[in-house]
């Protein structure tokens, strides 16, 4: 229901509906197994029961794609769902214990004043019905997930109410992002690239993980069907629709994809192929467009023939079976991961080490001089201006140089670990910051968002202490298996 709700979201309250900001209820280390064991039972909070049928609604309710289905007993998907689905029903307990309501007048306002169910600039219920029958929601379904978002919305203002915000948490705010600061830095680019792979490193690492250097080859047939193969014609017209809905038809009732190609006139194509477009001797193959290809080659069922739709042409299409086939160490492909791989793992020691110290107090600017001459490094002196001066260092890393105090010495990544350097703050000359300005109203609002996080997390670990949770483990490991 709300991934029909979702495909309309484009108003304020709608947005509101499928995307209110949810308290992060992550209940860790709780009792995970009832002393009684109860089968239908899948959690407690409090003495209030969280029961199996109800939880597994609200897990279908999420449409889970077939692959995420397929791995629920080998991950903890479930479980993270269920941490949610309990943080929600908590959310839910104070708001009772609060008193919040939504009576009818309210939330014939809230509807009301929707633009998306205007026409001629006024209210329509005639719009407001299309839409819940395009959500395939009746009224009272739509309108009580209004009313419950509203309540958690008003709950979430309950507990930022009142917020001054004090100038110096602005000015702390401005000065994050609004610095001229000196500094000098090493590049560790050469640093890593001394500890090249070796061929004996990549040979073991292979030789570990063989199994997943592999090509997937897919056998797929297809078929295209034209006006001229089902109708006689040559025209897309009613007699071609027709026959196309009887062929879909067939096929959805089990009609074979060779019966179905044969009783049409269809001309069948099959190809043995991997992601590529290349078949099993390298060659490419052409007659497809890359965006046709890609649709046919993601099919994930084997053996069951459907009709695609691509660029107002019509398809029968079948994927016969997926083989696996192993890549040689010597594969370009393969001769990439490890290099990437082993790389990566070098940077991580190497900036393990230097982390080390620096936690240690040993890092310090004679000691930069000393590690830059040790690996013949050279040490460059910089001047940032802005967040925006992005000629050496992206902006992410300059917020963290922004936070080095004078001094200091920090080892400073991307996420990728592609970029890393050694910075020594040298001196920092804050930016001023007029109240009255557009700035300051930036500032201030980044300020107050800042603070409104913390009092909700210092609200989730109030309700961490305050309400008791058990998992029912066993039950859980039941639900995994029973999709």
């Amino acid at each position: 229901m709300l991934t029909s709700i979702g495909k309309f979201s484009k108003s304020f309250f709608l947005k509101l509906l499928v995307g209110i900001i949810i308290l992060p209820f992550v209940f860790w280390g709780m009792g995970d197994v009832f002393r009684g064991g109860n089968q239908n039972v899948i959690a407690s909070i409090d003495s209030e029961k969280v029961g199996t049928q109800e939880f597994v609604e609200y897990l279908r309710r999420l449409n889970l794609n077939e692959e995420q289905i397929k791995n629920l007993p080998k991950t903890d998907l479930i479980e993270k769902i269920l941490s949610e689905y309990i943080g929600k029903r908590v959310m839910e307990l104070e708001i009772k214990k609060l008193g919040i309501t939504v009576n009818d007048n309210a939330l014939r306002n809230i509807i009301k004043s929707d633009k998306l169910f205007y026409k001629n600039d006024k209210f329509s219920r005639t719009e407001y019905e299309k839409f819940l029958i395009k959500s395939g929601v009746t009224a009272s379904q739509f309108e009580t997930n209004i009313a419950e978002q509203e309540k958690r919305r008003q709950f979430l203002s309950y507990l930022s109410s009142g917020i001054v915000i004090p100038e110096i948490l602005v000015k702390q705010e401005f000065n994050k992002e609004n610095q001229i600061k000196t500094i000098k830095y090493i590049d560790l680019e050469k640093f890593h690239l001394k500890n090249k792979p070796t061929q004996k490193d990549k040979r073991e690492l292979y030789e570990r993980n063989k199994d997943i250097f592999f090509t997937e080859f897919k056998k797929i047939r297809y078929a295209k069907v034209t006006p001229e193969n089902i109708s006689g014609s040559e025209e897309y017209n009613e007699s071609f629709f027709n026959q196309l809905d009887k062929l879909e038809n067939n096929i959805l009732d089990g009609q074979s994809f060779g019966d179905a190609a044969k009783e049409n006139n269809l001309k069948i194509i099959s190809l043995k192929i991997n992601a590529k477009k290349e078949d099993e001797n390298g060659n490419i193959f052409k007659d497809l467009s890359d965006n046709l290809f890609k649709k046919i080659y993601n099919f994930k069922s084997t053996k069951s023939p459907a009709i695609i739709n691509f660029d107002d042409k019509y398809y029968l299409v079948e994927l016969i079976n997926i083989e696996k086939k192993n890549k040689s160490f010597e594969d370009p492909d393969v001769q990439k991961a490890l290099n990437s791989q082993l790389n990566f793992k070098n940077k991580i020691e190497s900036n393990t080490s230097v982390i080390k110290d620096i936690s240690m107090g040993a890092f310090n600017k004679e000691k930069l001089e000393k590690f830059a001459l040790d690996n013949n490094l050279k040490i460059n002196d910089y001047q940032i201006n802005n967040l925006k001066q992005n000629d050496i260092f992206p902006e992410g890393i300059i917020k963290r140089i922004f936070i080095t105090k004078d001094g200091e010495v920090d080892l400073i990544t991307n996420n990728t670990l592609t970029k890393s350097f050694l910075v020594l703050a040298v001196k920092t000359k804050y930016k001023n910051l007029k109240k009255n300005s557009n700035e300051f109203e930036k500032y201030e609002a980044k300020a107050r968002l800042n603070l409104i996080n913390k009092i909700y997390q210092s609200h989730d670990n109030n309700l961490n202490d305050k309400y008791k949770v058990e998992l029912n483990q066993r039950t859980i490991e039941r639900v995994k298996n029973s999709f």
